[in-house]
């Protein structure tokens, strides 16, 4: 275990202690809730969007709100700080891989669903909101 991975270790820990944008926005352009039901993780993102004419959909803030491990809301606030000034095509084109390289350590099989709850709980949202998807809750058993 290197140096680096303990700086990622110690990250992690800051954000789950000092969560960034934790709360609701109160006038999000959408706002959608997922869990991990193998872990009781319960993560809800608000997002609300740029108003702009070029259609381009940049996301200008976020707020998340749950509980859960350390993982899913160290992530939830990593990437709530993350996506702002992204476009929802930005958000939408985010994989798994894309979370564990912003965590930076390795995640067991059993955690990633942990650390990616927070992605696809936003990408639900955005799908929902662009009405590409009906689901009422995101789950991670998907």
């Amino acid at each position: 275990m290197g140096l680096g991975s303990d700086m990622y270790r110690q990250q992690i820990l800051d954000h789950y202690k000092n969560p960034r944008n934790y709360g609701q926005l109160e006038e999000p352009t959408f706002t959608h809730i997922g869990e991990n039901p193998m872990c009781g993780d319960e993560i809800r993102m608000d997002v609300k969007l740029a108003d702009e004419d070029d259609g381009d959909q940049t996301i200008e803030r976020v707020a998340f709100s749950g509980d859960g491990c350390a993982i899913s809301q160290a992530s939830a606030s990593m990437l709530s700080t993350k996506l702002q000034g992204k476009t929802l095509e930005e958000l939408l084109e985010m994989d798994r891989d894309d979370i564990i390289d912003m965590l930076g350590v390795d995640i067991s099989p059993m955690r990633v669903k942990c650390a990616v709850l927070a992605e696809k709980v936003a990408q639900d949202g955005a799908e929902i909101y662009q009405g590409e998807l009906d689901v009422e809750k995101t789950t991670t058993e998907d």
